[in-house]
């Protein structure tokens, strides 16, 4: 499946998405509070907000969060993940389209998410949606590669996913994302974050990726069975770890 149905990649694993996804450091919203004055009344936009893993941060400090998502699994499952925040709400819209009205969001907020988007045409539309001088803050986990088994896991990826390399967030680095803000500057920060996984939370995780093959797809059963042999391999006790650079980069359009 090419970028361009990037919008259907994550229909038939957004249950593994939600439950075995890595979430996001709550020093997140306490330095974009502390750095950019972010307003507890600020009105928030999740863009690209998938299961809503990225909208339940910023809820859980009170704020309203509105989750523009475009898969319908993905996003039943954010409403139903999320169904007790009175200031939540999820509508079906892309990043190039929100629905969004002018000039009604105080933070865009866009979490693993943005290296799928048509940067030409979400840059207007974030400006017609955003307040005057307001905020976008775009968020990975960025899976490190430093111990024998992240190394090991990341083989595997390699040696099983079918265009991993192509669409791997990566692949867009902090000169890309200057050059999406330009003329205006962007800060970038970096939190650390991990995942205590034992073997069935890493085969969830596993699955989560679009680019790794589902149940009946060619190659499936052995690379299962290579998954628990790595597991098994470099686990401590009945866990393993992966690491992660969450990086955050954050620009006051109109500064």
């Amino acid at each position: 499946m090419s970028k361009h149905d990037s919008t259907k990649r994550f229909s038939d694993r957004a249950e593994d998405y939600a439950k075995y996804r890595p979430h996001y450091p709550n020093e997140i919203v306490s330095w974009l509070v502390s750095a950019y004055n972010l307003s507890p009344t600020s009105t928030i936009a999740d863009i690209g907000a998938g299961t809503g893993i990225s909208s339940e941060l910023f809820l859980n400090y009170g704020y309203a969060v509105t989750a523009v998502e475009p898969n319908q699994e993905m996003r039943n499952v954010a409403i139903d993940q999320l169904k007790s925040f009175e200031k939540f709400q999820a509508i079906a819209g892309t990043a190039e389209q929100t629905s969004l009205e002018d000039s009604s969001v105080d933070l865009i907020v866009s979490a693993q998410a943005f290296h799928w988007f048509d940067a030409a045409i979400v840059r207007p539309e974030f400006e017609r949606i955003l307040t005057p001088n307001g905020l976008v803050a775009l968020i990975w986990n960025e899976r490190l590669t430093e111990t024998a088994f992240e190394k090991a896991y990341e083989q595997h990826i390699l040696d099983y996913a079918s265009d991993y390399v192509q669409i791997n967030h990566r692949n867009i680095g902090y000169q890309h994302i200057q050059n999406f803000f330009a003329p205006y500057a962007c800060e970038m920060k970096v939190f650390s974050n991990q995942q205590v996984l034992d073997y069935e939370s890493l085969r969830g995780r596993h699955l989560s990726s679009s680019y790794i093959p589902q149940v009946g797809s060619p190659g499936y059963e052995s690379m299962i069975a290579d998954l628990q042999k790595l597991f098994l391999e470099h686990k401590e006790g009945d866990f393993v770890k992966i690491h992660y650079a969450t990086k955050v980069y954050v620009c006051i359009i109109g500064s």
